[in-house]
């Protein structure tokens, strides 16, 4: 759906300006010539930003404001002022009013574009949306660090992947970098001198381009007073050292989006086979609980009706491994799905330590579960 901008100016030149601004973005432009069309405008399209000149007949824009601020409907729409070199002492008056931004007339076009973009996603006219991508696709991993140690650290620890990960020691040069090319997430020092990681996160937010890019922020474990700072900032989360890497690689995968549901789900011999890997932990688990449901839905829709929960390459069983189970049997219930449980000796030996999984029952492997679900040959207990 196109982004919706509202232009409310006496001025036709001005809004002509503001149309031909957004004409190569996939963007809806209105007009208004005063602030009584304005709000009528605004009442009748809802858009997503309102672009209001400051000085105007019939009803100016400082009453434009009060009267959009005050009307429930309207009152969240973000405002862009614009006002002329003269009327610059109005910028703290009308600021009090809630305006995002503000420009002085005259003005470029790639000014209000850059303004613009900082509050609504602005997208060019003909790009449709991607294809999601999966978490084993090729990314970008920017870090910016004055410890060259760090950066190896993260290169190591991410090398089971296939991301590339770019260092950089300065903002300055991690900066240069984003302008040549958008990395598709940011790992930057909260403890780089002068305070560096938060500006290079706000000239990050105040591009266009790199606007949406998740940037975290990176500090030791015990920095509390900084990790509060950068919450605050809007960081998009926090990375503690020491490195936990297999958090770092879920907590990107969620911030991206990335599709991880091939590691862990799979359509073969007739059933919907869930293997757990040998690495499993919270993180794990996380991503399993958060595509469960619709991939047991995906499963009865394409016509299986069993499933394989498949623990065979754990070494042992948890609280955790305990509850993602109990998750598996009751979505199966309630789907009515037939199941089967593949696991060790060992595995098996521990769950029924729980109450709640002491008559658990395990197969020692999934073609061994697959015949026991096809009524071939039972489970041992």
């Amino acid at each position: 759906m196109p982004i919706k901008i509202l232009t409310v100016d006496d001025s036709k030149t001005i809004r002509l300006i503001v149309g031909k601004a957004f004409r190569s973005f996939d963007c809806e432009v209105f007009e208004a010539s005063n602030g009584v069309e304005g709000l009528a405008v605004a009442a009748k399209e809802r858009p997503n930003i309102i672009i209001l000149d400051l000085t105007m007949p019939v009803m100016d824009g400082f009453e434009t404001l009060t009267k959009l601020k005050s009307d429930p409907d309207l009152k969240s729409i973000p405002v862009v002022m614009l006002t002329a070199e003269s009327g610059r002492e109005n910028v703290l008056r009308i600021a009090k009013q809630g305006v995002r931004d503000y420009l002085v007339k005259p003005f470029k076009e790639e000014l209000i574009i850059e303004r613009v973009g900082r509050i609504v996603d602005l997208k060019p006219k003909g790009v449709t949306n991607a294809k999601a991508k999966r978490f084993d696709d090729p990314l970008t991993v920017l870090v910016v660090d004055d410890k060259p140690a760090i950066s190896d650290q993260i290169i190591h620890g991410l090398a089971d992947t296939p991301w590339s990960v770019q260092g950089r020691s300065t903002a300055g040069e991690g900066l240069d970098y984003c302008n040549k090319s958008v990395p598709d997430v940011v790992i930057v020092s909260l403890n780089l001198p002068d305070n560096a990681a938060f500006t290079f996160f706000q000239m990050l937010r105040a591009q266009p381009k790199t606007k949406s890019v998740p940037v975290f922020a990176m500090c030791v474990k015990t920095a509390s007073d900084e990790q509060a700072r950068a919450q605050q900032s809007g960081f998009t989360g926090i990375i503690t050292k020491p490195i936990d890497f297999d958090e770092v690689k879920s907590r990107i995968a969620r911030s991206l989006n990335l599709d991880t549901s091939y590691k862990y789900f799979e359509h073969r011999d007739g059933v919907l086979w869930i293997k757990l890997p040998a690495n499993f932990g919270t993180a794990v688990a996380n991503e399993v609980t958060g595509q469960l449901r619709p991939k047991i839905a995906e499963a009865v829709d394409a016509g299986l009706g069993k499933v394989v929960f498949d623990l065979a390459l754990l070494k042992t069983a948890d609280v955790t491994l305990i509850k993602l189970g109990l998750e598996v049997l009751q979505f199966c219930h309630e789907m009515s799905l037939r199941s089967r449980m593949v696991g060790s000796g060992t595995v098996a030996q521990e769950c029924r330590k729980f109450e709640e999984t002491k008559d658990w029952a395990f197969a020692p492997t999934f073609e061994e579960a697959v015949a026991a679900l096809n009524g071939k040959e039972a489970v041992p207990a």
